[in-house]
């Protein structure tokens, strides 16, 4: 339903700016929104936010009653304005006698609604990569639209696309402001939603001329137990305070690992969770047991991190940060962990190991010794996660997992790395296993080929003999 929340006071005055706005359901984040006249019939077009608003601007070039229409998907919300000449009435001012009358102004600029012909709409190429079972959706202007299946790049039968169809596409999901900053920063991350799937969109230039990339993301956030996981993972949701690291490199599945684990939260725990993400990926549209308030860089925050020295202010329980990105990040993490939240993010990493090494980096020589000991105080679990293609053509997650007990934060606070894998991998009592021995659990149970477990292994000769029946 259209609703009209803003528009002008009337009367206007002819070439008079004015803006009309109003809300629909925030699902229909993305939908086009035009306005027209009865003797024109586009003359403006904008698009739905992802809160559900747009807002368009308007100039009338002709006094009288104007009767105008805002137009989203098959609705119509129509209404009376009343415009005045530039002398006050509603009739044309008579030309002056010793000046010609102005030259008439340009119409408006067609609005382009679609692609080229032969090109699909970006909504037929995200509907196609969703029945297909795809992760992905690639285009770019020059090249053929491409997506990614099982993790790798397949064809379709798409011709090339033009800087038109691109620019269609642009508008399908994006607003006026929106599609101006691209090409102002050259750089564009966000989401969007549609009726059956939600995706992450990331819109870049590169040498070939604009490109665009789309993740998909399914409406539900995922179930923790469907995924495949130990039951530590569980036990991970219940920590009642601690830093929580959830690693791996793009494309591993560390956003649906985390999403699973909010949800798991919100289904049987009454916490307060506070998420702040660039862009939000799985929306948790329903508090169940607990209240879930999800905040995007860019759209209900200006900067990531006021917005986390903000959540410490908003009585949470749980605290998620899309991305560990600086020290001071870190930081702010580790004092929300040190005073009773549980606090989960991610880092780009491989292993437990190489992500304690990842956070020390992050800070100068002199300070190591000192943040190595609040490492040690706060840490709940790392765990480091990786996809591996399987006998059946679909994907699995191998992850090694680390819990922070009596001993590892001794040796966190030691920095002694050898010890803290021998810990990890001796470690089944607490739930912990390593890399090598998540991977050859997927292969004794026929999911995955000697192959892809050699190739996915960081030790491979460990892995060779732990294939060939040794012990290790």
């Amino acid at each position: 339903m259209i609703t009209l929340t803003e528009m002008p006071k009337t009367p206007l005055r002819v070439m008079e700016r004015c803006t009309i706005g109003g809300t629909v359901e925030p699902e229909r984040a993305g939908e086009t929104v035009l306005v027209s006249f009865a003797d024109n019939p586009i003359v403006a077009a904008s698009r739905v936010d992802p809160q559900g608003n747009w807002r368009i601007n308007l100039a009338f070039k002709q006094p009288g009653t104007q009767q105008v229409k805002v137009h989203i998907a098959a609705e119509a919300a129509p209404l009376t304005l009343t415009v005045l000449g530039r002398d006050g009435s509603l009739a044309p001012s008579p030309s002056s006698s010793h000046a010609p009358p102005p030259p008439p102004m340009a119409a408006p600029k067609p609005v382009k609604l679609g692609p080229s012909q032969g090109h699909p709409t970006l909504a037929q190429l995200v509907r196609e990569a969703y029945d297909q079972d795809h992760s992905d959706v690639h285009v770019g202007v020059g090249r053929s639209p491409r997506y990614r299946s099982q993790g790798a790049m397949a064809k379709t039968q798409y011709p090339p696309t033009d800087e038109n169809t691109f620019e269609s596409w642009l508008a399908e999901i994006l607003t006026e402001p929106e599609i101006a900053r691209f090409k102002e920063t050259l750089d564009y991350d966000g989401a969007a939603q549609y009726d059956f799937i939600r995706v992450r969109v990331n819109i870049f230039m590169s040498i070939k001329g604009p490109s665009m990339v789309l993740r998909l993301i399914p409406l539900q956030p995922p179930i923790l137990q469907n995924l495949g996981f130990p039951p530590v993972f569980h036990d991970i949701c219940y920590l009642s305070q601690g830093l929580v690291l959830i690693t791996g490199p793009t494309g591993s599945g560390k956003s649906t690992t985390l999403a699973a684990m909010v949800n798991e939260i919100n289904t049987n725990m009454t916490k307060h969770v506070v998420t702040i993400e660039d862009p939000i990926e799985f929306v948790h549209q329903q508090d169940l047991k607990s209240v879930v308030s999800q905040r995007e860089v860019g759209i209900h925050t200006h900067e990531f991190d006021r917005a986390l020295k903000a959540a410490l202010r908003e009585d949470p329980d749980v605290i998620l940060i899309g991305e560990m990105r600086d020290r001071e990040t870190l930081s702010t993490a580790m004092k929300a962990a040190q005073t009773g939240h549980l606090v989960f993010g991610t880092l780009h990493t491989n292993s437990a190991v190489k992500t304690l090494e990842r956070i020390l980096d992050l800070f100068e020589p002199d300070e190591r010794d000192s943040v190595r000991k609040q490492i040690a105080e706060t840490l709940g679990a790392i765990v480091a996660q990786a996809l591996l293609p399987t006998t059946d053509g679909k994907r699995c997650v191998i992850s090694e997992v680390m819990i922070n007990t009596d001993t590892i934060r001794d040796f966190i606070a030691r920095d002694q790395s050898d010890e803290i894998e021998a810990q990890i991998k001796d470690g089944a009592f607490y739930g912990m296993s390593n890399r090598n021995q998540s991977i050859f659990k997927l292969f004794e149970e026929g999911r995955i080929t000697e192959e892809a477990a050699l190739e996915a292994s960081l030790n491979k000769s460990e892995m060779a003999i732990m294939l060939r029946g040794g012990i290790v």
